[in-house]
């Protein structure tokens, strides 16, 4: 890769101001990633517990997910974590986290990396 094509710019001047990168979902993802059920040893995208991601041209992430149960111990806690985790990915806006609870998780939302971490094949 030449240098031309590492240089990614932070922001560019355009005669209605300065316009931001967009924030790519992958990065998103990979922020998502980072955060893991207290009780269960797979992050909760490879759970499968991220139902929607969205991300507007200001750079505003909206996030839905879900829980294991609606009576999961870590209901507090896993959507702050998960809108901690997505606020250190460079060049973010506002941050919404919604739980939602339709349709209902089941084992069979989680990826194939998950299960074979939890021994389930």
């Amino acid at each position: 890769m030449s240098d031309a094509e590492k240089m990614v710019p932070v922001t560019a001047w355009t005669p209605e101001g300065e316009t931001h990168p967009h924030v790519s979902e992958d990065a998103v993802i990979g922020a998502i990633a980072t955060v893991f059920d207290p009780e269960i040893p797979v992050n909760i995208y490879e759970l499968g517990l991220i139902y929607a991601i969205e991300i507007n041209d200001n750079n505003d992430v909206k996030i839905e997910m879900t829980l294991t149960a609606p009576g999961c111990p870590s209901a507090q806690e896993l959507p702050e974590m998960v809108r901690n985790a997505v606020a250190c990915v460079d060049g973010v806006g506002d941050i919404t986290v919604d739980t939602v609870w339709d349709p209902p998780w089941d084992q069979s939302r989680m990826s194939e990396e998950a299960r074979l971490m939890l021994n389930m094949f």
